[in-house]
């Protein structure tokens, strides 16, 4: 199937960018390098192109049940303009993917949300609800906006004081995961005091037709999916198909270490299992990690204890611009996560010692 396209894909290429698939989507990695974008985000400010991101809009008298029983958190903290972090599981508990979701002003008297699912998984999430939503006989309109919709991420130490030059109505006042209706050059977005970069910023949502006009209003770095991703890993944070994957990677929440996502005093589909996992507790779960020899961790590369027995396998790894020091995330039994701890990654074919570390690997907001 040929690849989706944000709605600024010519603009990416006129700028000069290089371009990757994700998730079914041809998306720009780098504009001029990770390193170079990496630093613009941790030191100044950087603007993203999130467009294959899934836009999922819910709404109508049982809204809030169905958006309840399909995400681990709680949605009846959510106040109309606040966010929260969750995970989609399946009957056992395992994460299907996670997501941000997002209470929109209320439509009449019925609530409204939003919510992303990760990038290429829109149709099967839009099909699970309204799979759900038909089988418990709930009253709820459920859309794929993800055509409707591009998204944009500022993100940095000084992206509130570059968001204030150019909003029309104030958001630099928004706490973290919480958002509000703005207008940015003519164009009103949906923006959110979220990323995913363990920076300051905001994430707006913008109609497609409007794209360009809302990127261009930003004089700021370019940043592509490259600099996402190492800034993600410093930060410690999850990869949908890499730190968890339903099929080739089954984990919980619990395990892949958001087990603050679970309320288990509400009702959803997999709190049954994550209640008994819980009580019982887990055999692995994910670590950070440092390379203390040289040499770069990366994604399926076998994880040894110090007699060279594989115990685990990287997820995720990269050499942080930040640090200047190899890092990782991996699965591990729970013998071995406890920060300090010895480990061995085994890169192309050598066995390079490594040292279990406290995520985030920096300060983070």
């Amino acid at each position: 199937m040929p690849l989706q396209t944000p709605p600024l894909r010519g603009i990416h290429d006129e700028r000069g960018a290089k371009f990757t698939e994700f998730g079914g989507w041809d998306m720009p990695v780098e504009f001029d390098s990770i390193q170079t974008e990496h630093a613009a985000v941790r030191e100044d400010v950087g603007i993203f192109d999130v467009s294959h991101m899934g836009q999922i809009h819910v709404t109508g008298p049982d809204a809030p049940e169905l958006m309840q029983r399909l995400t681990s958190n709680d949605i009846s903290r959510l106040s109309v303009g606040d966010s929260q972090y969750a995970a989609i599981t399946d009957e056992d508990g395992i994460i299907i993917d996670d997501t941000v979701v997002y209470r929109l002003p209320d439509e009449g008297d019925d609530a409204t949300y939003l919510f992303v699912p990760n990038a290429g998984t829109d149709e099967a999430t839009h099909e699970r609800w309204i799979d759900y939503r038909n089988e418990w006989g709930l009253e709820a309109t459920v859309d794929n906006r993800t055509d409707e919709y591009a998204m944009f991420a500022v993100q940095g130490p000084n992206a509130a004081d570059l968001i204030a030059d150019v909003t029309e109505e104030s958001i630099t006042d928004l706490d973290r995961f919480q958002a509000r209706y703005t207008t940015i050059d003519g164009v009103e977005c949906w923006a959110a005091r979220t990323g995913y970069t363990g920076e300051d910023g905001f994430e707006l949502i913008v109609p497609w037709a409007a794209a360009e006009e809302l990127w261009t209003a930003f004089d700021c770095q370019p940043c592509g999916l490259g600099a996402r991703d190492t800034l993600r890993i410093e930060a410690g944070l999850l990869l949908a198909g890499q730190d968890f994957d339903q099929e080739d990677d089954p984990r919980t929440p619990y395990e892949a270490g958001i087990g603050f996502t679970v309320a288990l005093e509400t009702e959803f589909v997999g709190r049954d299992a994550l209640a008994e996992i819980e009580a019982a507790g887990v055999d692995e779960k994910l670590v950070g990690f440092q390379l203390i020899d040289r040499g770069v961790p990366r994604h399926g590369y076998d994880i040894t204890n110090p007699e060279s027995r594989v115990i685990g396998t990287v997820t995720s790894g990269t050499m942080s611009p930040t640090l200047e020091r190899p890092i990782g995330l991996g699965y591990v039994p729970v013998a071995y996560a406890e920060p300090g701890t010895t480990l061995q990654v085994v890169v192309r074919g050598q066995s390079k010692k490594a040292r279990v570390e406290t995520t985030p690997f920096i300060d983070t907001v």
